[in-house]
């Protein structure tokens, strides 16, 4: 016979246990904050995601190009161009768990992750934190620590100060400011005029404390370590001829990208000699020469 303490405290388990499961089954159907857009009806699944202040139609030709062999799900991420915000205080981690969270409620079998930039550095942050989820990841543009490329010494914590200082003057940026700042790096994202207005149209329309909080996270958030848990086929593309004024070579650059990823192990990385940041828009023919080899390998 249970004594009446015993009693209560088996009670209190029992309830305990009860409140957990249904607040995970809540989790785990919870509406995400992003925006899907389905295109194509392949068997195999390709998860796309854009970099900071862009919509999905950034992969618009991307999109065009694979939808007759996979079922694209193409992400606009919540306070980017145009997509209402969300409030949070680890807006990177959310969108990390909301897509794991996506591809688990929707029953999708190793889908390919495709990322450019900040949606790069979310692929290898999913398929760090959950490595049987996911299939292969086609990186676009993006480092496990982005404060590196520029100084390799560089850690979370001797960035937090500059990094919370731009956070704090970038948050409350009308268009017009947003407009004017965007003009220091446009240059770098992209060649042609009609790209380099598009790109700049997302980014004022885009919600400024949302991209001040991502833009802080990136530069607090280091995944060089974690990436070694990774289990898939990673394929990386990366750019630098933006910066070769600055004494930026495809040698150096080829170093840093090796450096970071040096804990994948399955990692293949091609580097452009001819397109800035926005590869797919600089020379799409070189960017689908690469992706079309990564999928054919991945298959």
């Amino acid at each position: 016979m249970l004594t009446t303490t015993k009693k209560i405290h088996l009670i209190i388990g029992m309830i305990v246990g009860l409140t957990a499961l249904l607040a995970m089954n809540q989790q785990a159907n919870a509406t995400p904050s992003f925006k899907v857009e389905k295109v194509g009806k392949g068997k195999q699944h390709m998860i796309l995601i854009p970099g900071l202040t862009c919509p999905g139609n950034v992969w618009t030709e991307t999109v065009e190009r694979y939808k007759k062999d996979y079922t694209c799900h193409v992400i606009s991420l919540p306070g980017f161009a145009g997509t209402p915000a969300i409030e949070t205080a680890e807006y990177l981690k959310t969108m990390r768990d909301e897509l794991i969270g996506y591809i688990k409620d929707n029953k999708l079998k190793k889908p390919v992750l495709v990322g450019h930039s900040l949606g790069g550095f979310l692929s290898l942050w999913i398929s760090a934190a959950e490595p049987d989820l996911v299939g292969a990841n086609f990186i676009v543009d993006a480092l496990p620590y982005f404060p590196a490329i520029q100084n390799p010494a560089a850690t979370v914590e001797s960035m937090k100060p500059m990094a919370t200082s731009m956070r704090d003057m970038m948050k409350n940026a009308t268009p017009e400011q947003t407009k004017q700042s965007q003009q220091y790096f446009l240059s770098s994202m992209a060649t042609a005029p009609d790209k380099l207005e598009l790109i700049s149209r997302w980014g004022v329309e885009s919600h400024a404390p949302t991209v001040a909080q991502a833009m802080y996270e990136m530069q607090t958030i280091d995944l060089r370590k974690d990436v070694a848990t990774i289990k898939v086929p990673v394929t990386v593309l990366g750019a630098w001829i933006a910066y070769k004024d600055y004494g930026v070579t495809h040698e150096s650059t080829l170093k840093n990208f090796t450096d970071q990823y040096k804990n994948v192990k399955n990692i293949n990385i091609q580097l452009t000699d001819t397109a800035k940041h926005f590869i797919m828009y600089d020379d799409p023919k070189w960017f689908f020469d690469q992706m079309d080899k990564f999928l054919s390998n991945t298959k």
